[in-house]
């Protein structure tokens, strides 16, 4: 048994603060604005993971306006997401997604960033995938104003999962 979620996520453009996206610091920014450390591609592949176990969403198990999570590191979301996924009988397969933005150019970090988010899924590089496309100065992302990302994962049943939802 499989299944699928899509998760995507839009943060604004904070020069004052440091970029982080895909789990890594990323120096040359700029930043995103938001109440974790804002990192908009994280925060994508944690709602496809919650999606695709019925889970609900990132706002629901670390709401915005909480502040144990302010500042937060997003690698810790991702990773009680998988956790609650794992607790209800279902493995990654694998991720695939893409981050929208103008600046910086992310080709230099993507196979990093792939690494970083395989670890944090518990998962192969080779099932994780990350793009990068600008908006061709097209809207909030191509007017640099904001970034944004979306994020697809497959889950498959654990055999110990299915052994227990036959008993």
């Amino acid at each position: 048994m499989f299944r699928v979620g899509i998760g995507e996520d839009m943060h604004k453009v904070d020069d004052a603060r440091t970029l982080v996206l895909g789990g890594i610091v990323i120096e040359e920014g700029p930043g995103l604005a938001g109440h974790s450390d804002a990192d908009v591609l994280i925060h994508a592949i944690t709602d496809a993971v919650l999606g695709a176990a019925a889970l609900g969403d990132i706002g629901h198990h670390f709401p915005p306006n909480d502040p144990r999570y302010m500042h937060a590191d997003s690698a810790d979301f991702l990773r009680r997401a998988v956790s609650l996924a794992h607790e209800a009988g279902w493995e990654i397969a694998n991720a695939d997604s893409t981050v929208r933005t103008e600046a910086p150019k992310l080709k230099p970090y993507l196979a990093l960033m792939r690494m970083r988010i395989a670890d944090i899924l518990g998962i192969d590089q080779g099932q994780v995938s990350v793009k990068a496309k600008t908006s061709e100065g097209m809207d909030a992302v191509g007017r640099g104003e904001a970034m944004f990302a979306t994020a697809v994962v497959l889950l498959r049943a654990r055999e110990s999962g299915l052994a227990q939802s036959r008993a």
